[in-house]
């Protein structure tokens, strides 16, 4: 951004701006938007180093997360008619659009953080479900000093639906933590088979149902982990078609201590998503060694870059195909350490970092 944190220090003078975070995503635990919130908010009063007054705007059973590390302002449900505390942050960070404060309810500078547009992807949205949200997200846009898109092909996509965010969108990718190992632990399902693993909130935009296909012939087993629906039906329905159904392993949510696991003992993450922002387990998967499988479709192309294999059709034999090939490379190269230095490059220290440099920017911006 051609502007350094010492930089504006010295053109901010003595004064430490007052800076709100939006964190209120972490009402809903094993989601995306619940780690990116954790991960995000310690990252920032890691890097912070004094240059702002930090709140974070949380709900009240979150807050044992940043607990005497920052101020805290519990969210309360008459914030949505009137926020009390409208004129007191010189800044206000929305962490992602479906912020349940309202960016009209501050003043300051404001700075809003959009992770995707899956709902354009969503067969299930009706036309006019759909275009009340994207106008209800064109008046964030409109309200806000600041875009932030988690990924370039987000960024893309906003120009394309809101081309009035020209001039003021910056890409600022995810950070990605390794998740931590905890010796002894295993999980309450623990595979006696080789397993292929994949984690995500069960529902069509995963495209889960076209994973069974790859255990034909190999005697692998599929974990599959996230917070389950109706669609769970349908993957078990292609794993009986495939006669695998008994090494198709759905688990629902999982401890973090479960997933480091899973992670750290499977042959690959599988991840054949249709819809991604960014698409965390890949980049958390990398962090552990481990070859990853994806879809080419939105953003996971630009995540996993040329660290990881794709999917070029969801037929079962070029899956298979792609799975067998894959790993034989993987091995045959010993390509894990390649891999980890890819999974390096999205660290929450730089996302931190960089989100900083902009409130810094903001504050110079009359």
């Amino acid at each position: 951004m051609g502007l350094t944190l010492k930089k504006a220090e010295e053109i901010i003078a003595m004064s430490k701006p007052n800076v709100l975070v939006t964190l209120d995503s972490m009402k809903y635990p094993n989601t995306g938007l619940f780690y990116f919130d954790k991960s995000l908010g310690n990252a920032l009063i890691r890097e912070n180093d004094n240059h702002f007054d930090l709140t974070y705007y949380i709900y009240k059973k979150s807050e044992n997360y940043f607990v005497g590390k920052v101020n805290l302002l519990n969210r309360v449900t008459l914030d949505k008619l009137w926020f009390a505390k409208r004129e007191r942050f010189a800044i206000t960070h929305f962490t992602d659009q479906f912020c349940r404060l309202n960016p009209h309810q501050v003043k300051g500078k404001k700075i809003l953080t959009i992770h995707d547009l899956n709902q354009l992807y969503d067969t299930n949205w009706s036309p006019s479900k759909l275009k009340t949200y994207m106008d209800r997200l064109g008046g964030y846009i409109n309200a806000c000093d600041h875009i932030v898109a988690i990924s370039n092909f987000v960024a893309n996509e906003v120009l394309i639906h809101f081309p009035q965010a020209k001039g003021k969108l910056t890409v600022i990718y995810n950070g990605a933590e390794k998740p931590e190992l905890v010796p002894g632990h295993s999980p309450v399902y623990k595979p006696d088979k080789k397993f292929l693993f994949t984690i995500g909130m069960l529902n069509a935009k995963k495209n889960f149902h076209v994973l069974p296909a790859l255990l034909q012939g190999n005697g692998m087993e599929l974990v599959i982990a996230g917070i389950e629906s109706d669609y769970k039906e349908q993957i078990m329905a292609e794993a009986q078609k495939y006669e695998c159904a008994d090494r198709v392993i759905i688990t629902g949510t999982i401890s973090d201590a479960d997933k480091a696991w899973y992670y750290n003992n499977c042959e690959a993450l599988v991840f054949p998503s249709l819809a991604e922002g960014f698409g965390l387990p890949v980049i958390e998967a990398m962090h552990f060694g481990k070859p990853v499988f994806l879809s080419r479709y939105t953003s996971l192309p630009e995540v996993g870059g040329d660290a990881a294999w794709y999917f070029d059709t969801f037929k079962a034999n070029t899956m298979q195909d792609t799975l067998q090939r894959g790993l034989r490379e993987f091995n045959d190269k010993n390509l894990s350490a390649s891999i980890m230095q890819h999974a390096a490059k999205f660290s929450w220290e730089q996302t931190a970092k960089q989100y900083l440099a902009l409130y810094q920017k903001c504050m110079l911006i009359s």
